[in-house]
């Protein structure tokens, strides 16, 4: 499994071990602040020349920026002796309390989830779970300051084998927030010195809004790059919040599937055959490309015509698919895994968070929601939906906007 590109919330930190404590600690001293100040003022310098934007403008917003150190233990990879546990992780997002509060979710809003859904072809069940997955409804958007966080992880990265490129990964989110919030506050790209034409205030509030631990902001928690590419004005107000609007994230949730290849009225993923377990080991790489056809894995015995609506005709023979394992202990112990045959919605949801525990539970929490794994697509359109690239085209079926959540049990 990929480790995860931009955690949010949604990732639970693992405890580090005792010798990675001490490589963190040892970083935080004097000398490491002075290194962060210097490294990030350079970083606003660069921003300010590239932008046309006042330097004093960029200082005075990051003047009381600081490291947090438990940040930085929050980020560090699993000892040697953590084993990926599937089950303990569906248990911790498939549960009752989520589920109460996304059917609560869906009815205050089921008017609008639907002009989404109509719109986008994205599932109401999808966007709900995505949401509550990420922060319950809002409930935990996570409690530190954004600038903090970026600056932390920009030039203080834990001493992992993959720190230049995570350190790269959150400077580049760093810059994203810094324009996010400059144009949030009124300002021009380029700025062209119109520095009067921007409210300070507005500015700081905006670097100083509460992220996760790794940056990632609001309802759907997107970081700041995904915001600035993907998020939308869903109540018409003329602005864009994900704190506070539902409708603002709803709709952004719907824009980033969309934007990423969710091919509307198609399923997600079909459970591998018991008797082709071995099969579909050889062919699970941890890569989330889509490199065999289904035929291909039909004839594998990984997959049966029974299975979905393949037999009816729903998913094409030549739709593109990959082996999807999730990893457990059993309860002695042992090493076990399910595996699961990913199509291309699979591949979306990979996108929005980059671990196929995530991606498997938006799809079973959507499912507990009443979500049907299968296509609604007429056969006779199949092949145009499924072999299209677009992702502009809206759903081929009619869907009511009078669209029922299920009941609550």
């Amino acid at each position: 499994m990929l480790a995860l590109l931009l955690a949010a919330c949604s990732s639970t930190p693992t405890p580090p071990t005792k010798p990675e404590q001490s490589i963190v600690n040892q970083a935080d001293d004097a000398a490491s602040e002075v290194r962060v100040s210097q490294n990030l003022n350079e970083l606003l310098s660069q921003v300010s020349q590239a932008q046309e934007i006042p330097l004093q403008s960029l200082e005075s917003g990051f003047l009381d920026a600081k490291t947090i150190p438990s940040i930085r233990k929050l980020v560090l990879p699993p000892s040697g002796t953590f084993k990926k546990n599937w089950l303990a992780y569906r248990k911790r997002f498939i549960e009752p309390i989520r589920l109460k509060a996304g059917r609560a979710f869906w009815d205050e809003n089921q008017a609008f989830l639907s002009q989404v859904e109509q719109d986008s072809g994205v599932p109401t069940e999808i966007i709900v779970a995505i949401i509550g997955i990420e922060t319950i409804y809002g409930r935990q958007t996570g409690n530190f300051r954004v600038k903090d966080v970026l600056s932390t992880l920009a030039f203080s990265y834990p001493e992992t084998p993959n720190k230049p490129a995570r350190e790269q990964l959150f400077k580049d989110q760093l810059k994203e927030l810094i324009l996010l919030c400059w144009t949030e506050a009124g300002g021009k790209l380029p700025a062209k010195n119109n520095a009067q034409d921007v409210n300070s205030a507005r500015f700081s509030a905006c670097l100083n809004q509460n992220s996760s631990y790794a940056g990632a902001i609001g309802l759907p928690q997107f970081m700041p790059s995904s915001i600035r590419s993907f998020a939308v004005d869903g109540d018409g107000d003329g602005k864009i919040d994900l704190k506070q609007s539902p409708k603002d994230a709803i709709a952004s949730v719907g824009n980033f599937m969309k934007k990423h290849g969710w091919q509307s009225g198609m399923p997600i993923s079909f459970p591998v055959q018991a008797n082709a377990i071995l099969a579909a080991k050889e062919l699970a790489d941890g890569e989330p490309q889509l490199k065999y056809t289904v035929q291909d894995l039909i004839e594998k015995g990984i997959l049966t015509k029974q299975q979905g609506d393949l037999q009816s005709g729903g998913v094409e023979p030549n739709s593109k698919a990959f082996i999807v394992d999730l990893p457990y202990p059993d309860k002695d112990g042992t090493d076990q895994v399910q595996y699961f045959v990913g199509l291309n919605n699979f591949l979306t949801i990979v996108q929005y968070n980059r671990s196929y525990f995530y991606a498997q539970s938006v799809a079973e929490f959507a499912e507990a929601l009443g979500y049907k794994n299968q296509s609604v697509v007429p056969v006779e359109n199949t092949s145009k939906v499924v072999n299209s690239t677009s992702t502009s085209d809206k759903p081929k079926h009619k869907k009511s906007s009078a669209k029922k959540k299920p009941k609550a049990n």
